[in-house]
């Protein structure tokens, strides 16, 4: 790609309004725009990375044996009604009416409309098991949206459903799901934590939260640096002892189980798994016949991520005071070939050569030729973040040298033309 063919639009000052890090950096980069409070347009240099974060989430959904399928935003009352959910949800639920006064709403998650669809299919147990998902844009009034991404009202998410004749099956699928969650987070290189969690209004027998930990997280995460227990803070201090033996007692940091330390650390959370049990499937009647001809009610899970929340935990975990960090796989770009004069003939000829041999080699690659000056081109690849950079200036191509710059790190080297080229292909498939 070629920034003269690209829309690109960086800012130098932060917007007013934005109070962490990832707010500032990705509107600051050209990523996102505000349209309307806790409403954002995703710009060409954002929607790069959010939808190589869907292809992750996709493929690794794919692996565990998930079906895609896409459901409609608006979704009519009487499903959420059959369900309990129409009263119960409260005002985060945008209620509209069409032209006849009939009631709907935007939809915020997708458990009504998933088991209207499997209730009218599935009748006997040889259909079972099941698990779709989709990857599409929801919408929760949320009172007071902030934090760009991170808690918006308008919101991109991946949303699963498995249904299982019994509970060993639900369990089975439960734990697909989480080991594929767990991919996902790794291949986008976050830092993350798996904690119990509170099931809230969508429901069911338990939870887990993944949280991408970082000091801006609005969530507080409870573990233990020896055992596995991890909760979030709400759900460790509604647990008794005996449940969660690692909860420190009185002035204790250590654990009294294992004598592990106690520790407390803030979190985002990014995804969130349920086991719902049978609350949708007995409330809507989504029953089969088992192998003896006796009807049974069908056993549900749901499992949730956020692909903007994972965009903007990222970035909370990976900048500096230039810009962002972004890793390899969800970078928009992720080679950028800086030629730093632009009147130079021999740099430019230079510069076209290595973009057209990474294209070539079959990197995302993106080449800077916008006539600008050598400072603000630096500055702009900074703050965007692309992992590796390749400058290519007058006074080094004349040893027949360009700058190999890992943005990370900060590291420089000299290499030849083609060893720079070799030297950014190994970088970005040792990443991927």
């Amino acid at each position: 790609m070629r920034l003269t063919q690209y829309f690109t639009s960086t800012l130098r000052e932060a917007p007013a309004d934005a109070e962490i890090i990832s707010h500032i950096l990705m509107v600051r980069a050209g990523m996102i725009k505000k349209l309307a409070a806790g409403i954002y347009s995703y710009l060409p240099m954002g929607l790069r990375t959010i939808k190589k974060i869907e292809n992750i989430v996709r493929e690794c959904m794919n692996d565990a044996g998930a079906v895609e399928l896409l459901m409609p935003s608006v979704q009519p009352a009487e499903i959420w009604q059959e369900s309990g959910r129409w009263q119960q949800y409260g005002k985060e639920l945008l209620r509209i009416k069409d032209r006849h006064d009939r009631d709907f709403c935007y939809g915020p998650t997708h458990e009504e409309v998933i088991t209207d669809i499997v209730r009218s299919v599935v009748k006997s147990y040889k259909q079972l098991p099941v698990n779709m998902y989709q990857i599409q844009t929801k919408f929760r009034d949320e009172v007071r949206p902030r934090f760009g991404l991170m808690r918006g009202r308008e919101f991109i998410m991946k949303d699963a459903y498995s249904f299982d004749a019994d509970d060993e099956g639900a369990n089975v699928s439960y734990e697909k799901m989480r080991a594929a969650y767990c991919r996902i987070f790794e291949r986008c290189g976050l830092s993350y934590k798996m904690v119990e969690a509170d099931s809230g209004s969508i429901g069911g027998s338990y939870s887990h939260e993944f949280m991408v930990l970082a000091q801006t997280g609005e969530d507080a995460v409870i573990s233990c640096d020896r055992c596995d227990y991890a909760a979030n803070l709400e759900k460790a201090v509604a647990l008794k002892p005996a449940k969660a033996p690692c909860i420190p007692s009185g002035d204790s940091d250590t654990c009294p189980k294992c004598g592990g330390i106690y520790e407390i650390a803030r979190g985002i959370e990014v995804g969130h798994i349920f086991k719902l049990g049978t609350k949708y499937s007995e409330a809507m009647n989504a029953r089969y016949l088992d192998k003896n001809g006796k009807q049974q009610t069908i056993v549900m899970g749901c499992y949730g991520i956020g692909v903007g929340r994972i965009a903007a935990a990222c970035v909370e975990q990976n900048f500096d005071e230039s810009g962002i960090c972004w890793p390899v796989p969800i970078a928009p770009f992720e080679v950028a070939v800086v030629p730093l004069n632009s009147n130079e003939p021999d740099v430019v000829e230079m510069a076209e050569n290595i973009y057209s041999d990474l294209i070539k080699a079959g990197i995302d690659a993106v080449i800077d030729d916008r006539n600008d000056r050598a400072g603000s081109k630096l500055a702009d690849a900074d703050l965007i973040g692309y992992p590796i950079r390749i400058n290519v200036g007058k006074n080094n191509i004349k040893n027949s040298l360009v700058e190999l710059v890992i943005r990370s790190s900060g590291e420089a080297e000299l290499y030849t033309r083609e060893d720079a080229i070799n030297r950014a292909v190994e970088l970005v498939s040792q990443a991927k």
